[in-house]
């Protein structure tokens, strides 16, 4: 079993804002998948269904962005599942927009939704898709820039980067996170 958590915010006020990116993914995986992610459950809310032979879940948490790990920590140990079967989905400010890359392990970068789940599971040694949105213009403050929406000019390439990073998830868990890799970082 896999579980897929995308990173975000709850509400409407950030729905389509960057630090959502990774909540987009989860809608994208929902849609193509034809899972329904609307049962509330470990303040987050999650659906199940299957990417080829592998039972997934895919989770919103709703706890905000800062505290993110509490739910994924709950859904964790009520499917006996461990870090090696985790994979989270995240905007990364460190990426041009646009920008998909499959990572394992690394530190939090400062990046406030990686920080709580390395508070509540103890390790960051789970698969990552980080989805580019860039850094802020000069003087822009990176907590408003994240929370802000996708300009204009962006909001193409990150529909594709959306869909590509939801593709990046089925090859992990179909072919592995070696050969996502091999895919999508040389993109």
């Amino acid at each position: 079993m896999k579980i897929i958590v995308g990173l975000g915010n709850p509400g409407k006020k950030y729905e389509r804002t960057r630090h959502n990116a990774g909540f987009m993914v989860v809608d994208e995986l929902a849609r193509d998948l034809k899972i329904d992610v609307s049962q509330e459950k470990h303040h987050a809310i999650i659906g199940k269904g299957r990417i080829g032979p592998e039972e997934a879940v895919l989770v919103k948490p709703q706890t905000y962005m800062n505290e993110s790990g509490r739910a994924v920590r709950a859904i964790i140990r009520e499917r006996y599942a461990g870090i090696s079967d985790l994979i989270v989905v995240h905007d990364e400010l460190d990426l041009p927009p646009g920008t998909v890359r499959v990572k394992l392990g690394g530190g939090h970068g400062g990046h406030n939704g990686l920080r709580s789940l390395r508070e509540h599971l103890g390790a960051l040694d789970f698969i990552r898709v980080r989805i580019g949105i860039g850094r802020p213009a000069p003087g822009v403050d990176a907590a408003d820039y994240v929370l802000s929406p996708f300009c204009a000019g962006d909001r193409s390439t990150m529909a594709e980067a959306i869909a590509r990073a939801g593709e990046a998830v089925k090859v992990i868990v179909s072919e592995g996170p070696n050969r996502a890799m091999n895919l999508f970082n040389n993109k």
